[in-house]
């Protein structure tokens, strides 16, 4: 018995929060360009870059992306966990692993990217220079287009940065439209205005630690409905989740750390998420 506990420990504690899984999904995008049909989009979320996640192992996962053959990127914040300074060259160093991709990398910024108690701007400044050096457009309440497919960029709820009355006419816009958002509390919030369509996320880090058969015991979001993966928030909004890759402790049972693999596909043909 004692074994089999020390196993456990050194699995929870020593294994999984190295143990990245790359999950396959289908994104249908309504009014997709026939252009973009079957293009690949990786999304990763909470490097927390810093001193509790060993920056080799983000390097590495970062280098494995390049062979999922990627077209874009899409970064759901929390890139570091702020202490001091060294985290911006460390952040540098970590970005530095990222592949190409032939489209273009998207990001936005999530609480700990504004340092202490979510409130000094100076530290999101310099993560979103860093960003920007490595090829990475952070977008902070402002839209994009990437060859057609709308990329709309929602700042951080906890920093009371988010503010989706900046993007309401692309929000409410009807063409191809993918949104971005660090916490998923924030789809409860007002602002939405028309928007139908998807929602990526992440934050939570899926709770770290799911004991089986029940919902994980800590998680920093108000509706406990959002965990991890695909969640229908049944006005035409679909959320995604991403486990994310990093931690504040490191600790992780029956969550694993992700990379998220979307193949885009037409709404109109693969038929609408459910509501």
């Amino acid at each position: 018995m004692a074994a089999g506990a020390a196993g456990a420990v050194g699995y929870t504690f020593g294994v999984e929060p190295h143990w990245v899984e790359t999950v396959e999904r289908l994104l249908p995008i309504r009014s997709l360009p026939p252009s973009l049909a079957g293009r690949r989009l990786v999304h990763i979320s909470d490097l927390h870059v810093g001193p509790q996640v060993e920056s080799e192992y983000l390097i590495e996962s970062l280098r494995s992306i390049a062979s999922l053959e990627p077209d874009i990127l899409a970064i759901t914040g929390d890139l570091i966990s702020y202490r001091g300074p060294e985290q911006f060259t460390q952040l540098r160093r970590v970005l530095g692993a990222l592949p190409r991709f032939r489209l273009g990398a998207v990001a936005v910024l999530g609480n700990h990217d504004y340092g202490a108690n979510w409130a000094e701007p100076r530290v999101a400044e310099r993560v979103a220079d860093e960003l920007t050096r490595a090829g990475v457009r952070v977008l902070r309440n402002e839209a994009v287009n990437v060859y057609g497919l709308r990329i709309i960029g929602l700042d951080d709820l906890w920093a009371s940065r988010f503010d989706p009355f900046l993007v309401q006419a692309e929000l409410s816009d009807r063409s191809a439209s993918l949104v971005l958002c660090h916490n998923p509390d924030a789809v409860d919030t007002v602002g939405w205005g028309e928007y139908q369509g998807w929602v990526l996320a992440g934050h939570t880090h899926g709770g770290q630690c799911k004991p089986p058969f029940l919902p994980p015991p800590l998680l920093p979001v108000e509706n406990r409905r959002y965990t991890a993966g695909e969640i229908s928030i049944g006005d035409g909004r679909t959320l995604y989740i991403n486990r994310g890759l990093g931690h504040l402790l490191q600790v992780r049972f029956n969550v694993r750390p992700e990379i998220t693999l979307f193949t885009l596909v037409a709404e109109e043909q693969h038929g609408a998420p459910p509501a």
